[in-house]
């Protein structure tokens, strides 16, 4: 579900059988475009749908539904049910929440960082460009360099509020100009697994 450009498919595909089948489903189609010329291993398919719709793409039960970094933008009952309808007795749906939206924070999130986030300086670059008024603060390992292109991406870019694209970019460009690429950077998690009882149809 949400599959984006592969990279847990891909993550995934060096985990399971040689034998297995994997469904990268997205309804981004222009991130899909992107996995398909990067990723061409025979056991995937692409399929773009919402999440929401995925009992009307994968055909038969399955041992395991995975969403990665992408489950507060579904209707969360919906796929839920839908996910229930697809796997197997014993099988598992596996979706992570940023701690951010939960109040988990690892403690590595502490210890390793070494100045500002690459979220901070936005809201601080922001404010002072634009006038905005950035809410109070709300972070796996990364870089700086992979925080700001996983901010370029449009539904992800901050700061929320009336700004363009381009106004955003321009945002996320002044900030990222301000700290070092290859800082670590921490992002907490909280990751959930459920199993459906094995007892179930």
């Amino acid at each position: 579900m949400y599959g984006g450009a592969g990279a847990t498919a891909e993550a995934i595909l060096e985990l399971v059988p040689i034998d297995a089948q994997v469904v990268s489903l997205d309804n981004a189609a222009a991130m899909q475009r992107v996995g398909r010329r990067t990723l061409t291993d025979p056991r995937l398919t692409w399929v773009t749908a919402s999440a929401e719709e995925l009992a009307d793409h994968v055909p038969g039960a399955v041992d395991a539904v995975v969403c990665n970094s992408a489950i507060w933008k579904t209707d969360v009952p919906q796929v839920f049910a839908a996910v229930h309808q697809v796997l197997r007795p014993g099988g598992r749906f596996v979706f992570n929440v940023g701690g951010g939206f939960t109040g988990v924070r690892h403690r590595d999130e502490t210890s390793v960082r070494t100045g500002p986030s690459l979220n901070t300086l936005i809201h601080q670059v922001a404010a002072r460009d634009y006038g905005y008024a950035p809410p109070p603060p709300a972070a796996g390992h990364s870089t700086m360099a992979e925080k700001k292109a996983w901010l370029s991406i449009p539904v992800f870019a901050r700061p929320d509020g009336e700004f363009t694209h381009a106004q955003r970019m321009d945002i996320v460009d002044k900030a990222y100009a301000l700290t070092t690429p290859d800082t670590p950077t921490v992002t907490s998690w909280l990751v959930v697994v459920a199993q459906r009882p094995r007892g179930q149809r």
